[in-house]
């Protein structure tokens, strides 16, 4: 699902900074509560097992887009994780509503039951030119819009696997897995002469992939 959520190559947001990756939580949280939001999502992901980590994902994409763009990164997956809660019974509107002192608006409800993974292929090679399935779907969909219909080579494949995020993020358990593959575009390539040269690498699902068409590769 393209949305607000989907912000890769959008303009007019300045320089971005960056954080490395740090074992001291206070260096990616800002603010003191962002690691509670966090942590919530993660009890009922991994502890209670109620949901998957893409499902809390899809939920963020289903917040209304008005809802996105008056609350803060971490807010969403508050936001996320109380209408999955909702969705799933273990919560009520009303007593979000109690608990807030106010109407707690939750994410919309999923318009799709998501899509299964082309599966079957022989796995690509690191090396191999890839072309990033050119795909719009109503359901959830973890590929950036700003690589889809574009070509890279595959740099790295995972040798762990992973339930595919377009199933998965439905509640869908029957999601097949699959590896993730680390693809390099040209910044010319993905976003035009306008921009500087240099390679942007992006972390994307087997499903997503097509062989590129030059090398006579499968459709």
């Amino acid at each position: 699902m393209d949305g607000f959520h989907d912000l890769g190559g959008v303009q007019g947001f300045g320089r971005i900074p960056h954080t490395i990756n740090s074992l001291d939580y206070k260096k990616v949280f800002k603010q003191d509560w962002e690691h509670l939001a966090y942590t919530l999502m993660f009890l009922g992901a991994d502890h209670m097992k109620l949901y998957s980590v893409d499902e809390v994902r899809h939920a963020v994409e289903r917040i209304e887009f008005r809802q996105q763009a008056n609350t803060q990164y971490y807010e969403r997956y508050v936001i996320a994780t109380a209408s999955l809660l909702v969705e799933l019974g273990v919560l009520t509107q009303q007593e979000l509503d109690e608990a807030l002192g106010s109407h707690f608006q939750l994410a919309r409800p999923a318009q799709s039951k998501g899509r299964p993974a082309i599966t079957g292929r022989p796995p690509f090679e690191v090396g191999d030119r890839v072309l990033v399935r050119d795909e719009r779907v109503t359901g959830h969909i973890r590929c950036p819009g700003y690589v889809r219909g574009k070509e890279g080579v595959v740099l790295h494949r995972t040798t762990e696997q992973w339930p595919f995020p377009d199933t998965i993020g439905h509640g869908d358990k029957s999601a097949a897995m699959q590896p993730t593959y680390h693809v390099q575009f040209s910044n010319r390539d993905v976003w035009g002469d306008a921009c500087d040269d240099g390679f942007v690498v992006v972390d994307l699902f087997e499903g997503y992939l097509d062989k590129a068409p030059q090398q006579g590769g499968r459709a």
